[in-house]
């Protein structure tokens, strides 16, 4: 494997990693409070139909973006009155959301646009172009550096970068500020800040509002960056592989970055070679399709260690009186 193949996997890893990071800090944030957020891969999906076709009547990729992130708060607004307010079980409502946005868009997109439930090709404006970075061709020729700089991160959609600075972003606001503090607290003791005169109930809308706006903006991602416009069931799981990488990183923001990572150089790897010679085994297409699907499935079935999650988890809250 010479240098030019790894430079491209990993600009592919980056790329294909994005909308998982993305899903993966919503879960965090909603977690972290308490919600167990299974509809992530609703909200991805709605997003991306939303947002494609918001481009594509405005040709505005902009425009779509907001229509991304206003359609996934609104199911999250969804999961949280069903789970917050009237405390509903949380799984239930998060697979609800699920079936509810891999019908609606389907319906929505056919009814729109005619074309079997997807949206016509994304042209011009309507996608995020790529932004090369500043001095990126001066530096192209440095060792390693110039590689990783001027063709790795360098012509990336913006909403790359977008969802790189989320990661410190995410770190400073749950370890650094005081709501933050008083989100942690939320999903491991609600009755303690409770008690401290702080609204369990209004801490927890916030938590799954963020996660609404950063699953809206990897929804928008999906289709009008990394793909041109919207296909049915284009998060191809995605949602559940990024709670998957949730527990593989422990509920924490730099290790949900590694381990996005890691998914996306599975699937940037399996797209590079269909078919995959070891010497003494070749690996088929339908094996390296399922290779980051099949690496979920070891993750949730506990090889990473103990993972242990806010142990508020999934509980609705009842003010004690």
């Amino acid at each position: 494997m010479d240098l030019a193949t790894i430079v491209q996997i990993l600009e592919s890893t980056l790329r294909l990693a994005t909308p998982l990071l993305f899903a993966c800090l919503a879960g965090l944030f909603s977690e972290r409070a308490g919600i167990v957020d299974i509809g992530l891969e609703g909200k991805l999906l709605i997003a991306a139909f939303f947002s494609a076709a918001i481009a594509f009547v405005t040709g505005s990729a902009w425009l779509g973006l907001l229509a991304g992130i206003a359609a996934s708060v609104v199911f999250s607004l969804i999961h949280g009155i069903a789970s917050i307010t009237f405390r509903g079980n949380q799984l239930i409502s998060g697979v609800a959301i699920n079936f509810l946005a891999s019908g609606m868009s389907v319906v929505i997109a056919q009814s729109w646009f005619r074309q079997g439930g997807r949206t016509p090709s994304l042209m011009g404006e309507g996608r995020f172009p790529p932004l090369q970075l500043p001095f990126a061709d001066a530096v192209a020729d440095v060792p390693v550096l110039g590689p990783l700089y001027s063709q790795i991160l360098s012509g990336n959609s913006i909403l790359v970068f977008v969802g790189l600075l989320a990661v410190p972003a995410t770190w400073w606001v749950l370890y650094r500020s005081r709501f933050g503090l008083r989100m942690r607290a939320v999903g491991e003791n609600p009755a303690a800040v409770d008690t401290a005169g702080i609204s369990v109930v209004r801490l927890r809308y916030y938590a799954i509002l963020i996660a609404g706006v950063l699953c809206g903006i990897g929804g928008s991602y999906l289709s009008t960056s990394l793909a041109a416009g919207f296909v049915r069931e284009m998060s191809a799981g995605r949602g559940y592989i990024a709670l998957a990488a949730l527990i593989f990183a422990k509920w924490r923001p730099w290790q949900a970055l590694f381990a996005v990572l890691l998914f996306g150089a599975l699937e940037a790897i399996a797209n590079r070679w269909p078919n995959l010679d070891l010497g003494f085994i070749t690996l088929p297409n339908q094996f390296m399709t399922a290779l980051p699907y099949i690496l979920t499935v070891i993750i949730l079935a506990g090889f990473v260690g103990k993972a242990i999650p806010p142990r508020a988890g999934g509980e609705p809250y009842v003010k004690e009186r």
